[in-house]
């Protein structure tokens, strides 16, 4: 039974995390002073680096588009995973086993260690295809990729390999890797016979197959040579790790521009993803021998934030009857989406793969601007098999489109097709109107009853556990939670108070001596930085002996609008190369943010000492001065200390 993770297991993963080396796997770090590391943001595009991680304290932040977070939140964004998928990939990648709730469970440890030694494998046999493509007798797949247009780099972007023509190339590359026969034989790359194991794709083009986070689980292999008597395409079989109706080919390396563009294009091969992509339509992803079936789509939902705010869907397909049977399976499944379904169809026939060697790159873009939306593609397709020169054909054409239009879910949508539709047949609109809403009722009360007879089984489901949790902010309830402005930049005393949380936030220990005492009671006039200040005082030195654990209670303290700007304190690079150098700013900085606190509370004091009647008041009087006597002397020796 599946359950949440316990608290403190999540927060053990987050702090023995090294959120440098999760960022590395996808984006290039270089240093940007002590502790520091600076890289090209993954979230927009840029030219000058402005994504910085700070390991020590387990965060980043863009300076660019403000995207921020720690390594689950990281691995969230880029591997478009849940929160508990997230935890439980960081703490498989450091070997520490989690607990869950309510006697619930998570993966099984040695199915986690066998899920490992298969992708350990693929990820050998990948580069081993790859290495083969270079090789002399990989000459006929090399001719394949230019007949259609792509070259080397281009065979190098989509990890295009080479399978030799012998019968074990690849098992004794496997073998003298360590991995034993069982293992092998799980991987669905090697077939079976009386004399044992053998490789499965022989004297193939090899396209890798790899899931959302970028590994590789399966391969399609495309035969070059007349005398092999297989498939024109042959897949891996189904495994363990490769599960066909839940893998689009060139999702890894389209997500991306599939959330920013809020869009995904449905292609049928792996050469028409390639076209797709050096076309420019870098959304493409291709189905592997399957119909975009429901698995499909739990991906694409996932990937454009289907949550009714945008998005689109774009199938390709030939406009012969086969592809506009395709379309008409892929309307069934559109239901399904918040996201707008289009089709995009080639009159000619060709694929973009085919569109791109004819016409070029700017064909296939057109294709994709040219999409239609697959409701009036579905409603086309059903008035063409009937004959609309008679009454009764555009009857049977209306019975037969109505409950078409009634599956659209869009109150707005509906009525205008509605409209369509009453034009292409030539009818009234009422009459058009009633059929559909007849067909809607018809539909509804068939979802009810079977929805009655399948509701015992349906249970509803926990929310998806979450990073963060509800609380009041320092400054009160977080229904009172006030608008806070960012700090102008350039004003001196914001400048200060943001230089000494930067200081607090990344090196805690510097606190030491009374310094913390001081720290506590200094006032910060500027609302952002006085809610963040609040929230370290509400937090306490307990914490700030692990850094990671610090920053994060500090966030949870502050009011939510400000969690971000906490994790861009957290992570702004110090002036300092050497840890004493480091030291020594830090201290500066904490002295003159205590500085100015004396230098407040010596002016409010020198107003009180101005309006006072020293003869009427003279204790009062002698009190006062006494009192800046000491302030002075501590603000000297600040500047001494300094």
């Amino acid at each position: 039974m599946a359950g949440l993770i316990k608290r403190e297991d999540i927060d053990e993963v987050r702090q023995r995390t090294d959120i440098k080396e999760v960022v590395d796997g996808y984006v290039t770090l270089k240093s940007a002073g002590l502790g520091s590391f600076k890289g090209l943001c993954p979230f927009h595009d840029e030219r000058s680096p402005s994504f910085t991680v700070r390991p020590q304290v387990g965060r980043y932040h863009c300076f660019g588009c403000g995207e921020d977070g720690d390594a689950i939140s990281f691995v969230q964004k880029m591997d478009h995973s849940s929160f508990q998928e997230a935890v439980e990939k960081l703490a498989a990648r450091i070997g520490y086993e989690l607990r869950y709730e309510d006697g619930g469970t998570g993966p099984n440890r040695e199915e986690v260690g066998k899920r490992q030694r298969l992708l350990d494998a693929h990820k050998i046999a990948d580069e081993f295809f790859r290495a083969q493509l270079l090789t002399p007798g990989a000459a006929e797949g090399r001719n394949f990729l230019d007949g259609r247009g792509f070259d080397r780099a281009a065979a190098e972007h989509f990890g295009v390999g080479y399978a030799p023509q012998g019968w074990d190339s690849l098992l004794k590359h496997l073998r003298g890797r360590g991995f034993t026969d069982a293992e092998l034989k799980l991987t669905g790359m090697f077939s079976e016979g009386n004399r044992g194991i053998y490789d499965r794709f022989r004297g193939r083009l090899i396209w890798p197959i790899r899931d959302i986070a970028g590994d590789t689980i399966g391969f399609g292999a495309r035969k070059l040579y007349e005398d092999d008597q297989g498939p024109k395409y042959l897949n891996t079989p189904e495994t363990t790790l490769y599960k066909k109706s839940q893998v689009l080919y060139g999702i890894d390396i389209a997500k991306r521009n599939i959330a920013k563009d809020r869009q995904l294009v449905v292609v049928e091969g792996y050469t028409d993803v390639m076209a797709c992509h050096l076309a420019g339509v870098t959304t493409a992803v291709a189905t592997c021998g399957t119909a975009f079936g429901t698995e499909h789509i739990k991906i694409a939902r996932r990937l454009l934030s289907d949550d009714g705010t945008g998005g689109e869907v774009v199938f390709t397909f030939d406009g012969d009857a086969a592809g506009q049977k395709a379309a008409l399976r892929a309307f069934e499944e559109d239901q399904r989406f918040v996201a707008q379904t289009y089709v995009a169809v080639e009159p000619t026939g060709a694929d973009p793969c085919d569109l791109r060697q004819l016409k070029g790159d700017a064909a296939v873009r057109e294709l994709i601007d040219s999409r239609k939306p697959l409701f009036e593609f579905a409603i086309r397709a059903s008035l063409r098999r009937h004959n609309l020169d008679t009454v009764e054909g555009r009857v049977a054409a209306l019975r037969e489109a109505a409950p078409v239009v009634a599956q659209i879910r869009d109150s707005a949508i509906r009525p205008a097709y509605i409209r369509e539709l009453a034009g292409w047949l030539g009818m009234p609109i009422e009459e058009v109107s009633r059929y559909v809403g007849a067909a809607a009722k018809r539909a509804a009360s068939g979802a009810a009853s079977s929805g009655a007879a399948s509701s015992g089984g349906a249970q509803s489901g926990a929310a998806e556990q979450s990073t963060t949790t509800t609380a009041a902010s320092s400054n009160g309830q977080a229904s009172n939670i006030q608008a806070f402005n960012r700090p102008d930049p350039r004003d001196p005393v914001a400048g200060m108070e943001r230089q000494a949380l930067e200081v607090v936030l990344q090196e805690p220990s510097v606190l030491g001596d009374g310094a913390w005492e001081r720290f506590e009671a200094s006032h910060f006039a500027t609302p952002a930085y006085a809610a963040v200040h609040a929230a370290v005082r509400a937090t306490g030195l307990a914490h700030a002996a692990d850094p990671v654990a610090w920053v994060e209670h500090i966030r949870q303290e502050v009011p939510e609008p400000l969690r971000p700007l906490v994790s861009e304190l957290a992570v702004t690079p110090l002036p300092a190369s050497t840890p004493e150098a480091m030291q020594r700013y830090c201290r500066d900085i904490l002295a003159r943010l205590f500085e100015l606190q004396i230098t407040r509370i010596k002016a409010d004091k020198m107003g009180q000492l101005q309006r006072l009647d020293a003869t009427a008041f003279p204790e009062e009087f002698q009190r006062l001065n006494r009192e800046l006597m000491v302030l002075e002397m501590q603000r000297r020796a600040l500047r001494s200390d300094s």
